[in-house]
This record gives structure tokens, sequence and C-alpha cells, in this order.
């Protein structure tokens, strides 16, 4: 099993973990597994289908942005023409 060791924690977090470990009947480091457990658990699972969900959508963002754009529309004049017509004067 890995080994976790944690230095300068301030004193009143470790005073709370104390006093929330005391309350449940743990060790400060089997309360503090479990939180990390806790966390753990309800933070990364759903990120890593929030991501798969926001690719998608991201992906569907940028095709509709791509089709409208001005350029897509003939409000933006190509810089070409205007480099030319520039020149020609």
């Amino acid at each position: 099993m890995a080994t976790l060791q944690i230095e300068n924690i301030p004193e009143d977090l470790y005073t709370r973990l104390q006093e929330l470990a005391d309350a449940q009947n743990r060790s400060i480091s089997a309360f503090a597994i479990a939180i990390l457990e806790s966390e753990l658990s309800t933070k990364i699972k759903p990120l890593s289908g929030q991501r798969k969900k926001s690719v998608r959508e991201l992906l569907a963002e940028i095709s509709r942005r791509r089709e409208s754009r001005p350029a897509n529309m003939g409000m933006i004049l190509d810089s070409t023409a205007l480099i030319r017509e520039d020149r020609d004067r």
C-alpha cells in the first residue's frame, strides 16, 4: 500500500480533521482516507463523461461558428482583392 505524507498542515485544519475523525471513532489517517475516497469518487468519475460530452458539444459549436462566419456570408471581402485595389490606385 502506498504512503502519503502531508507537511505544513495549518493547525486549525488539523484540529478540525481530528475532531471529525474522533466524532466518527476513526483515526486521523482512516478519516483522511475516507475523505479522499469520497471526494475522488464524486469528482473524477463525472469528469470523464463530461469531458466526452463537452468535446462533442465543442465540435458542434465549432461547426456552427464556421458556418456562420461573416466571410461565408459574403460580408467580408477577400484580402487579396483589397490589396490589388490598393496597388491599382
